[in-house]
């Protein structure tokens, strides 16, 4: 019997393939593309996750036999933003996701999407550098909201949260929703390798 942690891991990589395309496209579409080797949001001290997102990434780290290890090291670490961004200046501004393809929901939600403003209005989503970096296509897809709206970081949430609302329904900082995905893939393989030996 497969388990129930593989199980959701399994579909929230499906959701999240699904999710990837459709926000790539949207900003191939509209020209908004991330600044090559950028990595400022990932240095954000407020990024947030699911247990459920992190779940691809703990099977993964499980897999190469460096579960362990990894729980040790985000136990050590202090430096703000995601434990997984690899930092290729002093700054921290230039960088790289070291588990890109198992990056959580949050990763692939950012870039260009929608969100609702105080009167329930589509806004869109994005950095600084996206906008200093093409001024004209940002202007014409504000001017296209309506007609072109953009995907919505809220759908692309929701849509990870009802595989499972006990482990997508509360988000952590980042580093702490991997531990506790780690803690539970390692604690529910531990169990079944009990179960198998008797």
């Amino acid at each position: 019997m497969q388990q129930r942690l593989q199980h959701l891991s399994d579909q929230v990589e499906l959701v999240f393939d699904e999710i990837g395309q459709r926000y790539a496209q949207y900003q191939r579409d509209r020209g908004l593309f991330c600044r090559s080797g950028c990595g400022e949001c990932c240095l954000h001290p407020g990024i947030e996750a699911t247990v459920l997102e992190m779940l691809p990434l703990a099977f993964e780290l499980v897999k190469e036999g460096k579960a362990e290890s990894t729980l040790d090291a985000l136990a050590a670490h202090d430096k703000d933003g995601c434990f997984f961004y690899s930092r290729h200046s002093e700054d921290g501004k230039q960088g790289q996701c070291s588990v890109y393809l198992k990056r959580p929901g949050i990763c692939r939600l950012f870039g260009a999407a929608g969100y609702n403003g105080r009167e329930g209005e589509v806004q869109l989503s994005v950095c600084k550098n996206i906008k200093a970096d093409y001024p004209q296509a940002y202007q014409d897809t504000l001017i296209a909201l309506e007609s072109d709206p953009p995907p919505m970081i809220r759908n692309g949430k929701e849509q990870i949260r009802q595989i499972d609302y006990e482990l997508g329904g509360m988000n952590f900082p980042i580093n702490e929703a991997m531990e506790q995905a780690l803690q539970k893939v390692l604690f529910e393989q531990y169990y079944l390798g009990l179960a198998d030996a008797e």
